[in-house]
């Protein structure tokens, strides 16, 4: 029988009895639903209140209707009370409160029982209730950090999938290396609040390494001794201001590459090569312009003796009308003029058949 079922028969009993009866039956049916309630309750939350009383977690009844109301997940609270039990977690702040406060806020708390308790079994990390749930809340993996404190973690160096599958760095002597690299860290849970991440630490080392090859005089010493690039990039403390600490730098790989100085100075030569030869090609156009200016000229003074030779007929008509050139005169005159004629002619002749005769063999 249900509870409605059986609240419905007992109105219709109460209506069938006398009516001085009814206060007592009104209070028997009060005290009924509320123990009704209790027993709710009680069926709800014996289960986790057990657990608390015998693990020693010390969570009552209340506090577990309490979480109802506030909308905290009682059985993660719990449970996790019971690991920090368990575990011997003596930090006083770890209570109840104060996991339904990290709870509230968004926080992980079973994953920062769980951190604690791996820091404390290590044996050497020192991590605090209020450090965890702020590296938690900070939306770092607490736990991981704590295992990559106990565990060292390795990281590519570049990573893998990167655009370039090697770290590229040319030596002083002109001969590119190509490096692959291996860091090995441990988290340092002081610096994972506000500390630089993995992408960091990868971009830091990546810039001591080529740092370190083109500092290198020649690439057969890098080649020789790899650990003089690790040596180089661990002495610059490369992990200040990070979330981890650098255990060592190791060359997994490296290989030779071009000869970058040779190809330099070959594309330097092509440079210089072209700016000569726009040099000369400079100089050429002003040759150039300069036998056209020339040709203008030389047109210019031709036009000038053939305006001076058409002027000589008319100042010797006038010379004829004036009497100061006679007939005779200009007979002579034509005279000089034809034998200077044949003397240029015999002249160029005679020069021409000389030249002839001393270029045959």
């Amino acid at each position: 029988m249900t509870y409605f079922a059986l609240m419905t028969q007992q109105a219709l009993i109460a209506q069938q009895l006398p009516k001085q009866t009814m206060p007592l039956l009104i209070g028997a049916l009060v005290v009924f639903g509320f123990l009704l309630v209790i027993l709710f309750i009680f069926a709800s939350y014996f289960g986790l209140w057990i657990q608390s009383q015998l693990t020693g977690a010390n969570v009552t009844i209340f506090n577990l209707l309490g979480m109802t109301f506030r909308k905290v997940n009682a059985r993660t609270i719990v449970r996790s009370k019971i690991m920090a039990t368990q575990a011997g977690l003596d930090d006083p702040e770890i209570s109840s409160e104060a996991l339904e406060a990290h709870y509230l806020a968004g926080g992980n708390v079973q994953q920062v029982i769980r951190a604690l308790i791996a820091a404390k079994k290590a044996k050497t990390i020192s991590l605090t209730f209020r450090e965890a749930t702020a590296i938690d809340l900070a939306g770092r993996d607490v736990l991981e950090s704590v295992q990559t404190s106990v565990y060292p973690k390795v990281i590519d160096c570049p990573p893998r999938g990167a655009v370039k599958p090697s770290l590229d760095a040319v030596a002083k002597d002109g001969i590119q290396l190509k490096v692959k690299a291996r860091v090995t860290v441990r988290a340092n849970l002081q610096q994972l609040i506000g500390g630089a991440t993995e992408e960091t630490i990868i971009a830091r080392v990546g810039e001591g390494i080529v740092s370190a090859i083109g500092s290198a005089a020649d690439h057969k010493a890098v080649l020789e001794n790899p650990d003089v690039i690790s040596k180089a990039v661990l002495a610059k403390r490369l992990d200040s201001q990070t979330a981890f600490e650098i255990v060592s730098i190791d060359i997994a790989d490296i290989d030779v590459g071009a000869n970058i100085g040779a190809r330099l100075q070959a594309d330097q030569a092509e440079a210089d090569t072209q700016v000569a030869r726009a040099r000369a090609e400079g100089k050429r156009a002003s040759a150039v312009a300069e036998e056209q200016e020339m040709q203008a000229k030389i047109e210019e003074s031709r036009a000038s003796l053939v305006l001076a030779q058409a002027s000589v007929p008319e100042a010797m008509a006038e010379a004829f009308r004036s009497g100061n050139l006679h007939i005779l005169d200009y007979y002579k005159l034509q005279n000089v003029s034809a034998d200077t004629e044949m003397r240029k002619s015999i002249a160029g002749s005679s020069r021409g058949a000389v030249e002839t005769n001393y270029d045959k063999p």
